[in-house]
C-alpha cells in the first residue's frame, strides 16, 4: 500500500510543487473535513486519511480543527511520525505531546528570514522617523504633523539590540548595518559565525542599556511569555523603542503600555499581538506608534518557499526518515 501524506492546510503557491516532490512518493490527500471531530474521524478504518504517514500544517485550518494541541495529537494514529509545520514559529503545536507520540515536527527556518526581517526594518525606520502617523495626516488632506522633527531620528550612528540572532534576527543585522547602525545582541550563546560587527552581550540588562531600539527575534514558548517584561523594559534607555515581529506574548504587553504611557518608550513598531487578531485598543491611542496586521510573511515569494520547505520536509522523511528543519526541542 502506497504511503500516504495529508496536506492539513491550503497550498497557495506549491501546486506543482506538491506533485514534483511528494508525487513520486506517495500519495496525497487534501484536508476537507468539516471540524475537528470530522478530522480525527477521517484517521480510522475505511477513512480518507487512514494509513497516512506524514502531515502538512500550517495555520489556516485553526478556525475549523483548532491547534495541534495534546487532545488532538493524542487523537492521532500510530502511523503518523512528521508534522512539517509551514512556518517559522510553531506555537500552535504541543511539541510535548507530539514527542510523547512518536511524532516528529518540523518547520521552515531560513525560508521567513527575508520577508521578516525586512518587515522589521520597516517598523524600525518608521519608528524612528515617524512615517506612519505622517501618512495618516496625508491622507487626511492635512500635509505633515507640526513638531515630528522634536521626536524624530536618522537610524545612522545608532543602537540595535537584537534580542535572538537567529535567522530572522541576523537578516535584520545586515539589513540595518549597511545604515551604519551599531549592532549588538543577545542570544542562549553566543553566535559562532556571527559578523565581527555583532557585539555579543551575555547579560541582557548590560545589553538593553546601550540600546536605543530593541528588535524581538525569539520563539514563543513556554519559557518566554513575557519575557520582555518590566524589568527589562525599564532597563531600556528613556526614549526608546521596542520592534517586534516575533509573537505578541513574548512581550508582556501592559508594561508596555505603561512604558509609553509615561514616556519610557518613545514608540513601538509591532507587527503581532497577544491576542490575535484582536488588539489591545489601548495601542490605538498612541499616534506615534507603527502598527502591522502581522504581515511578516505576507508575500507570494516567500510563501512559495515555505511551502516548498515544509514539504522538502516530508520528501527527506519518505526518503530518509528524517529531516533538516527539525525543530530544536525534538533533538534534544
Amino acid at each position: 500500500m502506497a504511503l500516504k501524506v495529508v496536506i492539513c492546510g491550503i497550498l497557495a503557491w506549491a501546486h506543482e510543487d506538491v506533485k514534483a516532490l511528494l508525487g513520486p512518493l506517495a500519495e496525497v490527500v487534501y484536508f476537507d473535513s468539516v471540524d475537528r471531530k470530522d478530522f480525527l474521524k477521517g484517521f480510522q478504518t475505511g477513512g480518507k486519511y487512514e494509513g497516512a504517514v506524514a502531515l502538512f500544517r500550517d495555520n489556516n485550518l485553526t478556525d475549523k480543527i483548532g491547534i495541534f494541541d495534546k487532545e488532538l495529537v493524542d487523537g492521532f494514529p500510530s502511523s503518523i511520525k512528521w508534522i512539517a509545520h509551514n512556518g517559522a514559529g510553531y506555537d500552535q503545536i504541543d511539541v510535548q505531546a507530539c514527542k510523547a507520540k512518536g511524532i516528529t515536527v518540523s518547520n521552515t527556518p531560513g525560508a521567513v528570514d527575508d520577508a521578516s526581517a525586512t518587515t522589521a526594518l520597516y517598523l524600525l525606520i518608521s519608528t524612528f522617523r515617524n512615517y506612519a502617523i505622517s501618512e495618516r495626516s496625508l491622507r487626511e488632506l492635512k500635509w505633515k504633523p507640526n513638531g515630528l522633527a522634536k521626536r524624530s531620528h536618522d537610524l545612522t550612528g545608532h543602537t540595535l539590540a537584537i534580542l535572538g540572532l537567529g535567522g530572522i534576527g541576523l537578516r535584520l543585522a545586515e539589513l540595518a548595518h549597511a545604515f551604519p547602525m551599531r549592532i549588538i545582541y543577545h542570544s542562549r550563546r553566543k553566535v559562532a559565525d556571527a559578523p565581527v560587527w555583532c557585539e555579543y552581550f551575555e547579560d541582557v540588562e548590560q545589553m538593553l542599556a546601550q540600546a536605543d531600539v530593541l528588535s524581538v527575534h525569539v520563539p514563543l514558548n513556554p519559557n518566554t511569555v513575557g519575557l520582555v517584561g518590566e524589568k527589562w523594559i525599564r532597563a531600556l534607555k528613556k526614549g526608546a523603542i521596542i520592534i517586534n515581529t516575533a509573537r505578541g506574548k513574548v512581550i508582556d504587553e501592559e508594561a508596555m503600555i505603561r512604558a509609553l504611557e509615561d514616556g519610557h518608550l518613545a514608540s513601538v513598531g509591532l507587527d503581532v499581538y497577544p491576542n490575535e487578531p484582536e488588539v489591545n485598543p489601548k495601542l490605538l491611542e498612541f499616534p506615534h506608534v507603527t502598527l502591522l496586521p502581522h504581515m511578516g510573511t505576507e508575500t507570494q515569494d516567500t510563501q512559495h518557499k515555505m511551502e516548498v520547505r515544509a514539504l522538502k520536509n516530508i520528501q527527506d522523511y519518505l526518503k530518509t526518515g528524517s529531516g533538516k528543519d527539525i525543530i530544536p526541542e525534538m533533538k534534544s
